[in-house]
């Protein structure tokens, strides 16, 4: 595309070049999704939670000789290396990639809103691909970041590019507006999203509409008076508007809900017909008109409209890693396929080091009959060193011998009806899968076939909310502050496994878990951070020994029992963590042992001390400050004490998720983050902007309607005083839905709407009283809690603690994990 010359002056920054012909071709910000190291072109930026400066040198040995650095970075230890210089590297990509939009002359849909962008980007691609070769956004690539590296994807190959922006704060827009430039706007919606860091809804509004200010056209919702009053004030666009209002573009005169679909009537340049679309919810069938009105500005007939309409699915956009046949997991990312996407999914598939084989299963790419396109997909499968690869298409007929030279373990199937007619279920175990295929080939059949069959109550652990509270912690500690991340109990009823590869592949520092059995399952899932045990007692010795554990110290008794055992075993200096009692009175060295500790510890050159920590006994509880504060004095003189006596230093932590926040002078070396990882912020702080990771969910088995005077459940608990549907769900106490949840205490949430808990939960299934929510059906998703009911207020109704709801999750319950 590019060479480096060009990109300098380009960004009309200094540089040190000592190869102006390298070629660019790959743009990079995250060192670890490194694949073309000879022309990739590193953008090293700087965030509130990492410095990219400090990967340089990792990346400089995997062969990486392209970067863009702060100015005052310190290159002379980089031979054979180019560098740019610039203030601001985030705005160099930004720059560099709003120069790339502008060489390309075919129309840009931009489309931002609260709600739906992903999915109307989506639906539009799948619409428009007969008339259109498109190009993009992968996923939800919508940000600073995500907005530059989608349009770096355009070139001459395509001839429509979509596009999708999104904002958290204002200033965010113009930067978005200035890289895409778009021709054509769609506007959604607007929300509550983000509301915190916006003075108003006006504001927020505002700042979206900056997008279309220099767009021909733009598609939007003309019932909303406060979206069209601001776009009339920024943009000189025409608007086509769609609502109910006579004074739209396209009036909708009427809408008819039926069992699986909407007719909707619509009157357009004078004349009527109808739309007919495959949904019932209200979102979808926004984004459908939304669609449908952007297809009419193309001028696609609305008779081929509605054909198309009807070939629409409900997209889900993060990827799930599922239960899978013969101990696999599977990766169903089965609705689309291009290069980012792909890149991606081999991310993810990445993360998951607890299984050592991977078998990837591919459809031909759409629009990608070309050798260059399959040559990079095959490369990309050798460098992420995927051992088994099924191909499935005519174009891979083509390809098929080159991706043999790559690949040992490859198979060839010209259609997904010849796969499944040659299915053997035998060929897949203790493997991970990644199903990656274009809508057309209809890889759901085949996700079908490889899914575990368990009941369907689900556990579903948000990993991408996860790293967001990471980060979100992160920005709160202290310059230097390290995180050891809880995992103990299965990862708080979440996966100890699948959450750990994630901490791990986000760098966090440290793990820890409550026995040696646990590090075990952890070292067997090819976790490599330290790991701390917790409860440590004589019988986990060897295990602690053999698979690297580093073992807690927290009484003279097991200190003598360990060291003896170490002697025994000839080993010196192994890492032990020393646990201190300074008022929680549960495990540790109290205040008054501390000198007989230092005794042992300089007379023993068996144990080295990594670390010295102890425990808060009410580190969330703002009355119990001068506690807090008095246990951390006492640790401090402990901690003082012990490494004078020592002569070398070790890490200090105290601090639990709620501390770390709460009492930010108590973070010492490290802090221990457990519940606020899984979005449950115990400081109250309403501050920290956590994600809820897990939602507990499951389906309406049958609804019948009870007639008043009439009871439901064991006991005839549930008094039914007038006409009700009742509707019975797929989960009950042996799913860990506590019983004290019953007669109308607990609800779930079934199509925007709660519905009471009526009589008493029985061992598999719970009755619910759905009279209020119409349209309510068999096979319905209920969520008991999640984004809108919190584990919080379900164990406020239970009356008991977050922690206990999330560790009492049964084993039953299919835990799928899932990256947005």
């Amino acid at each position: 595309m590019y060479t480096i010359s060009q990109v300098a002056s380009l960004l009309k920054a200094e540089s040190k070049l000592v190869n102006t012909n390298a070629v660019i071709e790959q743009l990079l910000t995250d060192s670890r999704r490194l694949i073309f190291p000879e022309t990739t072109l590193f953008f090293a930026i700087i965030s509130q939670r990492r410095n990219a400066h400090a990967f340089i040198s990792e990346l400089y040995e995997r062969g990486v000789r392209n970067f863009v650095v702060h100015k005052t970075y310190e290159v002379s230890a980089f031979e054979n290396a180019n560098f740019i210089f610039v203030d601001d590297t985030l705005a160099a990509l930004q720059s560099l990639c709003a120069y790339h939009r502008k060489q390309f002359n075919y129309p840009v849909i931009a489309i931002t809103g609260s709600n739906g962008k992903t999915i109307v980007k989506e639906w539009l691609y799948q619409l428009l691909s007969p008339e259109y070769n498109i190009v993009r956004s992968p996923r939800s690539y919508n940000s600073q970041l995500g907005v530059p590296l989608s349009v770096w994807q355009m070139n001459d190959d395509f001839n429509l590019a979509i596009f999708e922006a999104g904002i958290s704060m204002p200033g965010e827009m113009q930067k978005l507006a200035d890289i895409l430039q778009p021709n054509t706007g769609i506007f959604t919606n607007i929300g509550n999203a983000h509301d915190e860091n916006f003075a108003s809804l006006q504001q927020k509004t505002e700042e979206k509409c900056k997008l279309f200010a220099t767009c021909e056209t733009v598609i939007v919702n003309g019932d909303d008076d406060l979206i069209l009053k601001i776009l009339s004030q920024q943009s000189k666009a025409e608007f086509i508007t769609w609502g109910n209002d006579k004074s739209n573009s396209i009036q909708i005169l009427s809408q008819q809900k039926k069992e699986h679909e909407t007719i909707i009537e619509l009157q357009y340049q004078n004349k009527k017909d109808k739309l007919v679309i495959p949904f019932t919810d209200e979102a979808s069938v926004q984004n459908s008109i939304s669609c449908t009105v952007t297809l009419l500005y193309f001028k696609i007939p609305v008779e081929v409209i509605n054909e198309r309409l009807q070939s629409l699915q409900s997209i889900d956009m993060r990827l799930q890693l599922i239960p899978a046949i013969n101990n696999c997991a599977l990766i169903n990312d089965s609705y689309s396929f291009d290069i980012v996407s792909f890149s991606v999914a081999l991310d993810f598939m990445q993360q998951q080091n607890q299984y050592t084989e991977k078998t990837v299963i591919l459809s031909d790419m759409p629009g990608a009959d070309n050798k260059g396109a399959y040559a990079e997909i095959i490369f990309m499968l050798k460098a992420r060193s995927i051992q088994k690869v099924i191909v499935i298409g005519e174009q891979w007929n083509t390809y098929f011998p080159f991706l043999k030279d790559a690949i040992i373990d490859v198979a060839y199937f010209s259609s997904t009806i010849e796969f499944l007619n040659k299915f053997l279920a035998n060929h897949f175990r203790n493997q991970l899968i990644l199903l990656k295929g274009a809508r057309r080939f209809h890889f759901e059949n085949i996700a079908s076939v490889l899914q575990q069959k368990v009941h369907r109550t689900v556990m579903e652990i948000n990993l991408t909310a996860i790293t967001n509270n990471l980060n979100a912690y992160r920005k709160i500690l202290n310059p230097g502050v390290k995180i050891m991340a809880m995992v103990k109990a299965s990862g708080y009823g979440s996966g100890s496994a699948e959450i750990a590869n994630v901490l791990q592949y986000h760098k966090a520092d440290y793990l820890a878990v409550a026995y040696a059995d646990e590090g075990v399952d952890l070292r067997k899932a090819n976790i490599r951070l330290p790991i701390m045990v917790m409860n440590m007692d004589e019988d986990a010795f060897e295990a602690v020994i053999q698979y690297n554990l580093e073992p807690e110290i927290y009484s003279v008794n097991i200190f003598k029992s360990f060291d003896a055992f170490l002697d025994k075993q000839g080993l010196q200096l192994y890492p032990v963590h020393i646990k201190l009692d300074t008022g929680m009175h549960r495990l540790g060295f109290g205040m008054n042992e501390i000198n007989e500790l230092i005794d042992l510890l300089k007379n023993s050159n068996r144990l080295v001390v990594k670390s010295v920590f102890s425990h808060l006994a009410a580190g969330e509880d703002a009355d119990e400050d001068a506690f807090t504060l008095l246990q951390a004095e006492k640790f401090k003189d402990a901690c003082n004490k012990i490494e004078s006596a020592i002569s070398y230093p070790f890490t200090k932590h105290l601090s639990n998720s709620a501390a770390s926040f709460r009492l930010p002078q108590l973070q010492f070396d490290m802090v221990r983050l457990g519940i606020g990882l899984y979005g449950i912020d115990s400081s109250n702080s309403k501050k920290l902007l956590l994600q809820p990771a897990a939602t507990l969910k499951t389906t309406i088995a049958q609804i019948r309607k009870v007639e008043s005077g009439d009871t439901v459940g064991y006991n005839r608990r549930g008094k039914i005083d007038a006409d009700a549907m009742i509707a019975t769900l797929r989960i009950g106490y042996a799913d860990g839905l506590r019983r004290s949840l019953s007669n109308g205490i607990g609800k779930v949430f079934i199509r925007g709407k709660f519905a009471p808990v009526v009589g008493a939960i029985a061992m598999d299934m719970t009755m619910v009283d759905v009279t209020n929510i119409p349209g309510a059906e068999e096979k319905d998703e209920a969520e008991i809690f999640g984004n809108n009911i919190s584990v919080t207020e379900v164990a406020k109704n239970c009356g008991t603690i977050p922690y206990e709801i999330l560790t009492a999750i049964s084993q039953r319950v299919k835990r799928i994990y899932i990256e947005e």
